[in-house]
């Protein structure tokens, strides 16, 4: 015999043994409760026999005259006992309802009647508890040997007890019937125990079966090698069955495309894909490679309200058959993120490298100046310079902004608007106090929504192009909106949603290119606040879009500015 049919020999055996024992326990434990229940029962229905023979004796108007004649005597005549009317009735009795024995007493407790006549006449061997005017129902050991006996006390038209009615029912009797009863349940128990020893043979081979013989061990490994690979990437998996439905996917995948957890209950295995709530373009990407048409594979972009991801859709095939589908998964969030951050450093090292080229400009010139001897006109020219600010910055009203980030952001973001034909200013009411405490992520936002803007700008029609940057700060919170003189968002398209663009058939008629609105939005609600349009416009007017940043502005921000632009401490 091979090991593994050794090992698999010993997992039935064991699998056949336990399932056996707990059979065999449970209808040990049934049969004995049961037995129990039998013989209290047995017993019951016996004393019960007995105590209702006893109570319809003792409440036989004939007998109570009788027995009433003998009240007081200690020593009556058994001769006449004997062929009285008292012994007859109870043997009457005793022979019609299979009783051992049926006594009768008077109230001294002497027998007036017995199965053996020797024993007339005289006091009873047990204690005559129903003389004291109640019943009394025992198993006690007589003449006529152990018995389940009833004692009923026999009461005079007065109310008085005058003697007692004592019927018993031999123990063999009631054995027999405890016996007889005990050998069915057996029988029940012995058949209970073949049909579980039957089921539990059904189960293994049943078991083996539906493993493909594969042992415990076996079974255990292929579960490691299957979470090793599903759990141990970073990439996102989905399986699909030649069946359509979903067969696994990992935590990444789950987390990705925000499903439900194995927990709940609408985790996706199991489902046809097609009902697994998955994004349609991903549905369609499936749909294509099951399909079989050409290009099919390519890798799809999902633009999810959280994240963006990149899926990939495989065709699995072994031995010339179609196994399903494999679906790659890639969270490309972090990466785009980190682009738009780069972005925005970018520009604002343009806007460095433009003030450095302007100082190196106005150093050449006052040099110039001065080497001539023109003195005058050098410190006429610092003065303008002191007056203009350190840079002419084409961006109106930017002397609102105090924040150095910032405010280089927006003058390179002016240069550019400039370069477009655009003007780009601050807005009036803006009243932004202190620094930046998250930059990045604050000039990632604004220069989307400015890139937005300048595109609707542009492809308005002919016109004044502007574009107009409010910020408020509150706390450590900072509101901003950025409006343009474009021709507003297309009616009933949200720009925010997988796969959108606000770019139109004709471009005259659009608002911008939705250039990076949904990135922007994600980046908004990774810091805590959100961002949303605050008018869409129209044909007389741009769209605003408003965000709200809690968190991003240092703790100081709250103080306003001096007359010289900064903060007050």
């Amino acid at each position: 015999m091979s090991t593994e049919r050794a090992v698999a020999g010993t997992f039935t055996a064991r699998m056949m043994a336990l399932v056996f024992a707990v059979v065999a326990g449970i209808v040990l434990l049934s049969v004995g409760a049961i037995a129990f229940l039998t013989v209290q029962r047995v017993n019951d229905q016996a004393e019960q026999q007995a105590l209702g023979i006893g109570r319809t004796l003792a409440a036989d108007t004939s007998l109570r005259h009788e027995v009433a004649g003998f009240d007081g005597q200690r020593s009556p005549d058994p001769k006449a006992l004997a062929t009285g009317p008292i012994q007859h009735d109870a043997e009457a009795v005793r022979a019609r309802s299979g009783a051992l024995f049926v006594v009768v007493t008077n109230d001294q407790g002497i027998r007036l009647s017995h199965p053996n006549p020797q024993e007339l006449g005289r006091r009873v061997s047990t204690e005559p508890q129903a003389l004291g005017g109640r019943e009394f129902v025992a198993r006690e050991h007589g003449t006529l040997g152990e018995s389940v006996r009833a004692k009923v006390p026999v009461f005079n038209d007065a109310g008085t007890v005058i003697g007692e009615v004592s019927i018993g029912v031999a123990v063999s009797t009631v054995a027999g019937q405890v016996r007889q009863a005990v050998v069915s349940v057996l029988l029940v128990g012995v058949a209970a125990l073949v049909l579980g020893g039957v089921a539990a043979a059904t189960l293994v081979r049943w078991l083996r079966r539906v493993t493909l013989g594969l042992e415990p061990e076996e079974m255990a490994q292929l579960v490691r090698d299957q979470e090793a690979v599903l759990y141990g990437v970073d990439d996102g998996v989905i399986g699909i069955g030649p069946d359509g439905r979903i067969s696994v996917r990992n935590k990444s995948a789950r987390q990705m495309l925000a499903l439900p957890r194995r927990t709940d209950d609408g985790d996706i295995v199991g489902l046809p894909y097609a009902d697994a709530a998955l994004p349609a373009r991903l549905v369609g990407a499936v749909d294509a490679v099951r399909a079989g048409e050409a290009g099919s594979g390519a890798p799809v972009r999902l633009e999810l309200p959280e994240r963006v991801v990149r899926a990939r859709v495989h065709e699995v095939v072994r031995d010339g058959s179609s196994l399903g589908q494999v679906v790659m998964l890639r969270d490309l969030t972090t990466l785009e993120e980190l682009g738009s951050r780069l972005n925005a450093v970018e520009t604002m090292a343009g806007a460095l490298r433009a003030q450095r080229h302007e100082f190196a400009n106005r150093l050449h010139t006052i040099s110039g100046l001065l080497a001539h001897g023109e003195t005058e006109r050098a410190s006429s020219y610092v003065g303008e310079i002191i007056e203009s600010g350190p840079v002419r910055e084409p961006v109106a009203n930017i002397a609102a902004v105090t924040d150095p980030y910032l405010r280089a952001f927006l003058g390179a973001k002016g240069v550019q608007a400039h370069e477009r034909g655009v003007a780009l200013r601050v807005g009036e009411a803006s009243a932004l106090f202190g620094t930046l405490a998250e930059a990045q992520d604050v000039t990632a936002i604004l220069g989307n929504l400015v890139d937005n803007a300048l595109e609707a700008a542009v492809t308005a029609p002919p016109g004044p192009r502007w574009v107009e940057v409010d910020l408020l700060s509150e706390g450590t919170t900072l509101h901003l909106a950025v409006a343009d003189s474009g021709t507003g968002v297309v009616p009933d398209l949200d720009v925010f949603a997988e796969g959108a663009t606000t770019r139109a058939r004709d471009d005259a008629e659009a608002h911008g290119h939705g250039v990076g609105l949904g990135l922007a939005r994600r980046l908004a609600r990774l810091v805590g606040g959100d961002l949303w349009i605050a008018d869409p416009g129209g044909d007389d007017s741009g769209a605003v879009f408003a965000a709200r940043l809690p968190g991003v502005l240092e703790d100081n921000a709250a103080h306003p500015p001096t007359e010289h632009g900064r903060p007050r401490p």
